[in-house]
């Protein structure tokens, strides 16, 4: 599987459960900071609630209290291993929220206590990638598991579009950007990358910069549509993640 894209493993999926019953799916990725390897996915899929109403998202009305983490096994590329990790201890959130923002940034950091026979692909918000030129209609890529389906085996789904806003602008006068992708339920919580497959590429300092093979740079995560009905999307910004991951 040497041709496989590493973004397509940096992807995992994530059943959220209550007492092992299965409530939803999501996605997630690893980042790699001072207290080691880190889970970073959305806040509802952790607390199990809408954002604006605090309503139950599963229909059951139940509130997770573990995840189920798909990584990937250590030295067995396309081959994965389940891992569950607990939500809480006792009352408390195991989770981290954004230093500032808090519970109003929908991404949170959840520490890995079990990666045993585990191999990690983590992004680093700090050196997110080439500085390659990303603008508005740019293509980028929500890479995640729609209504919980993978590409084969465990691998993550892409979902192309384009990114809707200017990416200086803030949107909502929060660290957001608009994309404009045919994402679905359970891709919540995906990294939203700016995918080249190599040769001329522009760059963000006006110019352009040749590459041998493919490269990439970590814009965000996504966390859901504006609602039901559109298909613009909402990426909380790299450098709101790495604000997250320095606070830990």
């Amino acid at each position: 599987m040497a041709n496989i894209a590493q973004p397509s493993v940096q992807s995992l999926l994530i059943e959220m459960q209550f007492n092992g019953q299965p409530l939803s799916t999501g996605t997630a990725f690893v980042v790699a900071t001072v207290k080691g390897p880190h889970l970073v996915t959305n806040r509802h899929n952790v607390t199990g609630r809408r954002q604006d109403t605090n309503a139950p998202l599963s229909p059951t009305g139940g509130i997770p209290n573990e995840i189920v983490v798909v990584h990937n096994r250590k030295g067995f590329l396309g081959q994965w291993v389940l891992k569950k990790e607990p939500l809480y201890a006792g009352d408390k959130p195991l989770w981290k929220e954004h230093p500032t923002l808090g519970a109003q940034a929908d991404f949170v950091a959840l520490p890995l206590s079990d990666l045993t026979d585990v191999e990690v692909f983590p992004y680093d918000p700090t050196n997110p990638g080439p500085a390659i030129f990303v603008g508005t209609a740019d293509t980028v890529s929500v890479i995640g598991f729609p209504f919980g389906m993978t590409a084969g085996g465990a691998f993550g789904v892409w979902a192309t579009g384009f990114l809707a806003s200017e990416p200086e602008v803030d949107f909502n006068s929060l660290p957001i950007q608009l994309i404009d992708c045919r994402s679905r339920q359970g891709q919540s919580g995906s990294p939203v990358i700016a995918y080249r497959s190599g040769g001329m590429v522009a760059m963000a300092d006006g110019g352009a910069a040749a590459f041998a093979g493919p490269v990439w740079k970590f814009i965000g995560i996504y966390s859901g549509r504006i609602n039901a009905e559109s298909d613009i999307g909402i990426v909380w910004k790299a450098a709101a993640v790495q604000q997250l991951i320095a606070s830990l």
